[in-house]
């Protein structure tokens, strides 16, 4: 995990495994900001892309109180989950580690509890 990302295989396709992800975040009352599907937009422009989409999200009463911490947390807040399909047909849900984003940006432990709970529900997503 030397770059922060982790992997986590998913039994589902890639739409439903972030339609799982949406519906597990609004009901802890996390929102979900946009869905970008980066291949349907290849698509769009004539190209092939295998299954990638990205979805945006979080809480801005968590989130502010760590971008107020540490201002370039910005850059890596809100919260991303790209689901994406590689070369054998495995979907693969993969996010930023809470402790690598505190790693990075320098923001106090104790603000770690704010983001601390997203792989579980990463996890759940992906059964």
């Amino acid at each position: 995990m030397a770059d922060g990302m982790i992997d986590v295989s998913s039994r589902h396709s890639v739409p439903e495994t972030l339609a799982r992800l949406q519906s597990i975040l609004k009901e802890k009352g996390v929102m979900v900001f946009t869905l970008i599907d980066h291949s349907g937009e290849a698509e769009k422009a004539g190209l092939t892309m295998r299954p990638t989409q990205l979805l945006i999200f979080g809480s801005p009463k968590g989130g502010t109180l760590l971008m107020v911490a540490a201002p370039r947390l910005a850059i890596d807040l809100p919260l991303k989950a790209l689901a994406w399909q590689d070369e054998q047909g495995k979907v693969w849900l993969s996010y930023n580690s809470p402790e690598y984003l505190q790693q990075r940006h320098g923001f106090p432990a104790e603000l770690l509890k704010n983001i601390a709970g997203i792989p579980a529900l990463i996890q759940k997503a992906v059964e």
